[in-house]
């Protein structure tokens, strides 16, 4: 387990099983073992009644059978002593007069508990109730088992000593598919991983429906899950298993072995238990939930079987870690995600102009990203509500920096969405301005290009109550993260779309509507705008004429700030483990120093330029991150960053 960036390694083991072969299934158990210390996992667990076999319906009855499981046992436990990871494993036990299809749990050779299954499946395939008793029924709390008593019953929770709040529990096969699973009170509990031994068989559409309950569980419980069941060697009288394996963590599937497969199967993954405490933390319904459940029973299994600091083992780290967390890699996911989006920005938009009884908006139009996407997202507004898209007033002003190439785009999309374009260049009220406050307008600094913004924003704010209408914003959410908007210029608007969404994703967005939803001369037009570089042309053009002025030169890319934004707020690590999430995301494609370079920046802007934040427009939240300081994002104007510092 790793302590500094709080990962625990878990694998999802299918063994080479036939019914009543106890010896042979063994010893196939303890090839997947030695797999398993080979890829240092910290939990493994193997499918329900992996021991005998789940298949072996009447020979359950049978003393010759049950006798062979604890011998099994006993040969597992002698082959397991040099191993430090928890190991779980199915067979049916004996205790008080009952038959229980039982979870064992052990380490380095010793049994640490065992766990009965609760729910007993008894319609269709299944006849479970005609051999075993439901735990529910086992009144103890201990057993006999390998030559010792060990803990016993439903409710529970084994922790390692260096990590008391990372609990595991464990529930088998039908448990899942019940009303209301023992797992959604382990969680409760202090189970953060929720081990599942199943012995599901395979029906057409059952895989994904047994993976969106594995998802779903992890999801409520805000846990990991990982879920083992039977192979292909049970018995086919009547089903076939296919020996599926998945693990998931809060509702995301980190991965599954392939079914069907005649050998043993080992899926291993690294789950972030850091993650998962911090959502925790975050959810007061899971909060409010704990005093409602009685305190489970604690299991302590002993020193952890690695407590590793930084890197080391964890330099290949057994999980995705995206480069990309706002945009879905799948492309037709993607797809129905900018529609989805899309229809949330237009309909915020919409209700807005309906509350206020306005029946025009106002926007400033760059030829950039953002205000492109402000644009189509007020046309698709007025589209569903029914309003004449003559009062769209789209204007254009031209400054010291606007390049030909983008006053271009900008009018061919103004002309491809079919509207009026207005341009008003601010060339000379600006040299004004810059005159009455005393400045030469030679030097390049601050005061020269907010002059621009600000001379921008006074235009659009007075056309807009000449007009009666609205002023659309058109900075995102990563321009906010870092404060790249000039406060009280394009920081300000009457109503902010693209507030919730982050500049990787606008891309994707301008890309949706240029194929989906606008005709053949403004989508060429945004796909250009799309190839242009980001800037705020507030410095003059080169002598080329081209845009000098580009902001992933100054601020760095947006990539790597949107995968910090992303860590930092939604999940909560800390700058150390951003760090070193970023060298695996982005590796060969940014050197750690520019990494680096990068996030000490990011760090530094996002806690210096709160106050842009503390006091932003009204905008609509489309995803799980928003900056706005009336809904999700409440942070002190003048915290200090020196946590946070690199």
């Amino acid at each position: 387990m790793n302590k500094e960036f709080g990962y625990c390694r878990v694998a999802s083991a299918v063994s080479v099983v036939k019914p009543g072969a106890v010896d042979a299934n063994v010893a196939s158990m303890l090839k997947s073992v030695q797999q398993a210390v080979s890829a240092a996992v910290d939990v493994l667990v193997f499918p329900e009644l992996c021991i005998t076999g789940y298949t072996c319906a009447d020979l359950f009855y049978q003393d010759t059978l049950l006798d062979a499981a604890r011998r099994g046992l006993d040969v597992f436990l002698k082959g397991t002593k040099a191993s430090p990871a928890l190991i779980v494993v199915g067979m049916p036990l004996q205790a008080d007069g009952l038959l229980l299809n039982c979870a064992v749990l052990c380490r380095k050779g010793k049994v640490c508990g065992v766990v009965p299954k609760v729910h007993l499946p008894n319609t269709g395939e299944f006849y479970e109730q005609r051999w075993f008793s439901s735990g529910a029924d086992f009144c103890g709390d201990t057993l006999l088992l390998a030559g010792g008593e060990v803990p016993a019953g439903r409710d529970l929770i084994f922790h390692f000593d260096e990590f008391p709040e990372f609990g595991i529990g464990v529930e088998l096969c039908e448990d899942l598919w019940s009303v209301i699973p023992p797992s959604s009170e382990l969680a409760l509990q202090g189970a953060m991983l929720i081990c599942n031994l199943s012995a599901s068989n395979e029906l057409v559409g059952k895989f994904t429906y047994r993976h969106d309950l594995v998802k779903q569980q992890s999801a409520r419980c805000i846990c990991a899950y990982a879920y083992s069941g039977a192979g292909v060697g049970e018995s086919s009288t009547d089903l076939v298993f296919g020996g599926d394996a998945v693990i998931a963590e809060n509702g995301h599937h980190l991965g599954h072995a392939a079914r069907f497969f005649r050998g043993e199967t080992l899926l291993v993954k690294d789950i972030d238990f850091q993650l998962l405490a911090f959502e925790r933390r975050r959810n007061m319904v899971f909060q409010q939930s704990l005093s409602k459940v009685v305190p489970g029973c604690t299991v302590n299994l002993g020193p952890a079987p690695r407590v590793a600091s930084g890197e080391g083992e964890f330099a290949t780290l057994m999980r995705m870690v995206d480069p990309h967390p706002f945009v879905p890699a799948d492309e037709s996911v993607c797809c129905e995600r900018c529609e989805e989006i899309f229809a949330i920005q237009s309909s915020g938009l919409a209700t807005r102009l309906e509350h206020t009884g306005s029946k025009a908006v106002v926007i400033g139009l760059s030829g950039g990203l953002d205000s492109s996407l402000a644009l189509l997202v007020a046309v698709e507004a007025f589209e569903r509500l029914g309003l004449d898209k003559a009062d769209i007033h789209a204007i254009t002003m031209p400054g010291f920096g606007t390049s030909e190439r983008t006053l271009r785009n900008t009018r061919d999309l103004a002309k491809g969405l079919g509207l009026k374009l207005e341009t008003i260049d601010i060339t000379k009220a600006c040299k004004q301005h810059l005159v009455d406050i005393g400045h030469s307008g030679k030097k390049h600094d601050i005061a020269f290009e907010n002059t621009q913004a600000r001379e921008r924003t006074q235009i659009l704010m007075n056309r807009a109550n000449m007009l009666n209408a609205l002023v659309v914003g058109t900075g995102d959410l990563s321009e906010l993260a870092m404060g790249w908007c000039t406060y009280n210029g394009d920081h300000m608007s009457m109503y902010a779309v693209n507030s919730g969404v982050p500049k990787t994703l606008v891309r994707y967005l301008i890309s949706w509507v240029a194929e989906h939803r606008v005709a053949e001369k403004a989508a060429s037009a945004l796909l250009d705008i799309l190839d242009t570089p980001v800037s705020p042309e507030l410095l003059p053009v080169d002598k080329n004429g081209k845009i000098a002025q580009k902001t992933e030169d100054v601020i760095g890319p947006y990539e790597l700030h949107d995968f910090f934004l992303h860590s930092l707020v939604r999940c909560g690590y800390s700058v150390a483990k951003i760090k070193y999430l970023a060298k695996i995301a982005f590796q060969g494609e940014y050197p750690a120093g520019v990494i680096n370079k990068w996030l000490k920046l990011f760090i530094k802007r996002f806690f210096s330029q709160q106050f842009k934040r503390s006091c932003m427009p009204d905008g609509p939240k489309v995803g799980s991150i928003n900056l706005s300081p009336r809904g999700d994002w409440r942070m002190p104007s003048d915290a200090s960053a020196e946590l946070w510092s690199l």
